[in-house]
């Protein structure tokens, strides 16, 4: 599977949404669509833009217990979403439960990735707060291998675990990573970042990419420069 950039379409209102992608068409880039843009204009926004032929990774990263996140996943499957996630620390029935929600009656279901630890946490934080008295990159290794076994595609993790992971789950195993920011650009409220060519050498398969091209003078042109720096 190729490299690709995801576009973080982190907004609340359906118009500033549409304002954007219609300088995209035509290129067709991945979407992200969280929780923000979710809740505030509910599943028809998904609908809406896979009739726009944009491929979508829906980001609800979901936890509860099994049962009703297997029952999720299966509403979710009728959106015909490309990709979408849940937390990894819901535990291995969780996701095994999650897959066969996803599953379609002829076997076949979106990708489905784990989120390992938030690229906005410390390890100091995980340690104090969560009181995981772990290494932050034995903990997200655990959460990663977790979700291999429990059948999943990857997980979401920084750029900076991602060579790592492959290390320890495979080559096959995805790693979607959001905390890219170019090299001249602010770097916000993530911790764990670094930049799209730096992601690619580290062994990224996706990146995750939202204000630096969101909010750019020219997100167009953004874009075109994150395919540079990463898929070519």
């Amino acid at each position: 599977m190729g490299k690709d950039v995801i576009i973080a379409c982190d907004f609340k209102e359906k118009q500033e949404l549409m304002d954007f992608i219609s300088g995209f068409r035509g290129l067709n880039p991945y979407l992200k669509i969280g929780m923000e843009l979710f809740y505030a204009q509910g599943p028809e926004i998904v609908r809406e833009l896979k009739r726009e032929g944009f491929r979508i990774f829906l980001d609800l990263k979901l936890m509860d217990i099994p049962n009703t996140v297997k029952k999720a996943m299966a509403s979710l499957r009728g959106l015909g979403v490309d990709m979408t996630n849940l937390h990894a620390l819901g535990s291995s029935d969780m996701m095994k439960a999650a897959i066969e929600g996803l599953m379609g009656e002829d076997g076949k279901r979106p990708l489905l990735i784990a989120v390992t630890l938030l690229t906005s946490m410390s390890e100091e934080v995980m340690q104090k707060e969560l009181l995981i008295p772990e290494k932050l990159d034995s903990a997200v290794m655990h959460y990663a291998e977790n979700a291999k076994n429990s059948g999943l595609d990857g997980v979401v993790c920084s750029p900076l675990e991602a060579g790592k992971v492959h290390e320890v789950c495979g080559k096959k195993f995805l790693t979607v990573t959001p905390g890219i920011r170019f090299a001249d650009g602010d770097k916000g409220d993530q911790v764990r970042v670094t930049t799209p060519e730096k992601a690619k050498l580290l062994g990224s398969d996706y990146i995750v990419v939202g204000r630096p091209i969101t909010a750019a003078p020219d997100p167009v042109a953004a874009y075109k420069r994150c395919v540079a720096e990463f898929c070519d």
